[in-house]
C-alpha cells in the first residue's frame, strides 16, 4: 500500500453520515488513522461528509443535515484534519456521484443488495422506521460510486480505512465495480507479437471454444486478425463467462479501481453503559463536550459488575473506564498501575478511579475543543474550506465520469466517425 514503483501514490476514501456532532468514538476509531494517513506521502486522502446517505434512513425529516453537516466538517478540522493535506469535500454538491450510482444500479444484482448482513439485520430490529424502499437497499450501490468515482489510471490503488466488521461493505462494491468493468471496459489484451500465441491465450484462458480452430497458426483458413476475433467472442460472452476469462488471464480491465479494504486496528473505546459507543444509545462524550459535562457523564459509567461495594476486588480488564484509562491515563506516569493495583485490591474506588480519568479525558480534549471553538465561531471559514474541497474532489469526479460515459454510450468515437463522415462528403 506504499508509493509503487512508478511513483504513484495510493488514494484513500472515507466519510461519514451526518447524523449529529462527532464523539470520542468517532475520533479513536477513525479520525485519528485519517490523520495519521494524510501524513503520510504514500497516500492521497479523500474525506467526505455523505449527506446522501444521511436520507437512506432520514428521509422524512432533513431538517438537521445542514446544520450537522456544517458540524461534522468543524468536527473534521478540529480532530487535525488538514485541507492543505486532505481533500474534505460535501458528498451532494457532486452530482457526478449519483450519475455514476444510476450507471451502477443497471449492472448490479438484486439479490447481491438483498444479501447484505446490515440490510438484513436493519429490515429485522428497525422498528420506528420505514426502511422499505430503494434508497436503504440501494445503499451499497451509493457507497461504491462514492468509493469507485476516484478511480484514476494514475494512481498506485484505491484504500478505504475500515474495521474488520465493514469488509465485507468493501467487497460488495469490489463485486459492483468489477461487474461493471466486465460489462463495459475495453479489454487490454497482452503484448503479443507470434502468431502461435494466440491460440494458447486463447486455451488458457478457456476462450478457445468460442473462436474455434480458426485462431491457430496453421489452419487452411486461419484468421487474418485474430486478437480482433478474441475481442470480438469477449465481447458477446456473458458477464459471467467474461469473468471467467478474464481471471484465468485473457486481459485486464482497467476502468474503475477496484477498491481494497485497509484493515485498520483500533483501540477499544465502549459507550459510557459499556455497550458500542453510538449516539442512538446516549452513552457518547462529544468533541464539543464541557468539562464539567465531561465530570458528570463519566462520574455515572458502568464499572467491573463484580466490584458491588467499595470493598470488593476488581478486574480492571473487564471495565469501560479502564479502557478510557488506557487511551487518556498513558502518558501520565504511574497511572495504569495505580489503576490496576487500586482495582484489584480494592484499594481505590470506582468514584475515585473514574475521577482520574475524567480529568486526563478533560486535558485529552482540551486543544480539540479549542481548535473546534476557532471554527465554530467562524462558520463562514468552514463553509469556504468545505467548497474548496468540493471543487477539488468534483475535478477528479469529473475526469472519471468522463471515461465511464464514453465506456457505457462510446458518444466520442460516434462524434468521430460522423465528423469524419462529414469531412469525407
Amino acid at each position: 500500500m506504499a508509493t509503487s514503483a512508478e511513483g504513484k501514490k495510493s488514494r484513500v476514501l472515507s466519510g461519514m453520515r451526518p447524523t449529529g456532532r462527532l464523539h470520542i468514538g468517532h475520533y479513536f476509531g477513525a479520525l485519528q488513522n485519517w490523520v495519521r494517513l494524510q501524513n503520510d506521502p504514500a497516500y492521497d486522502c479523500f474525506y467526505f461528509i455523505a449527506d446522501w446517505h444521511a436520507l437512506t434512513s432520514d428521509y422524512a425529516d432533513t431538517s438537521a443535515i445542514a446544520e450537522n453537516t456544517l458540524q461534522i466538517m468543524i468536527d473534521y478540522l478540529a480532530a487535525g484534519l488538514d485541507p492543505k493535506k486532505s481533500v474534505l469535500f460535501q458528498q451532494s454538491v457532486i452530482p457526478e456521484h449519483a450519475e455514476l450510482h444510476l450507471l451502477l444500479s443497471m449492472v448490479t444484482p438484486l439479490g447481491w443488495l438483498e444479501r447484505v448482513p446490515t440490510y438484513k439485520e436493519a429490515m429485522e430490529n428497525v422498528k420506528d422506521k420505514d426502511l422499505h424502499n430503494y434508497g436503504f437497499l440501494g445503499y451499497p450501490v451509493l457507497q461504491c460510486a462514492d468509493i469507485v468515482i476516484y478511480s484514476s489510471p494514475d494512481i498506485a490503488g484505491l484504500f478505504v480505512p475500515t474495521g474488520e466488521d465493514q469488509v465485507s461493505h468493501v467487497e460488495t462494491s469490489r463485486e459492483i465495480a468489477r461487474r461493471f468493468n466486465l460489462a463495459y471496459a475495453e479489454l487490454r489484451l497482452p503484448p503479443i507479437k507470434i502468431a502461435a500465441e494466440w491460440a494458447g491465450l486463447a486455451r488458457s484462458a478457456g476462450i478457445f471454444s468460442a473462436v474455434g480452430p480458426r485462431i491457430l497458426p496453421d489452419a487452411p483458413d486461419s484468421y487474418k486478425d485474430k486478437k480482433a476475433v478474441l475481442l470480438e467472442a469477449y465481447k458477446k460472452a456473458p458477464l459471467d463467462l467474461r469473468a471467467s476469462y478474464i481471471a484465468n488471464g485473457l486481459g485486464t480491465l482497467d476502468l474503475l479501481t477496484e477498491p481494497e479494504s485497509m484493515l485498520t486496528k483500533t483501540p477499544r473505546i465502549p459507550g459510557l453503559d459499556g455497550r458500542k459507543m453510538s449516539k442512538s444509545y446516549g452513552n457518547t462524550i462529544t468533541l464539543s463536550e464541557s468539562d464539567a459535562d465531561i465530570r458528570a457523564k463519566t462520574k455515572v459509567m458502568v464499572t467491573d459488575p463484580a466490584r458491588k461495594r467499595r470493598t470488593d476486588p476488581g478486574n480492571p480488564d473487564v471495565c469501560p473506564v479502564y479502557d478510557w484509562h488506557k487511551l487518556f491515563s498513558a502518558e501520565e506516569p504511574g497511572r495504569l498501575e495505580w489503576v490496576r493495583q487500586g482495582c484489584t485490591t480494592a484499594g481505590i474506588g470506582c468514584i475515585e478511579c473514574k475521577a482520574a480519568m475524567a480529568e486526563n479525558l478533560i486535558k485529552w480534549i482540551a486543544p480539540v475543543r479549542d481548535r473546534r471553538v476557532k471554527y465554530e465561531n467562524n462558520p463562514k471559514q468552514v463553509l469556504e474550506l468545505l467548497d474548496d474541497g468540493s471543487n477539488k474532489a468534483r475535478k477528479v469526479a469529473q475526469a472519471t465520469m468522463e471515461r465511464v460515459r464514453e465506456a457505457v454510450f462510446g458518444w466520442e468515437k460516434k462524434r468521430a466517425e460522423i465528423g469524419g463522415a462529414a469531412a469525407k462528403a
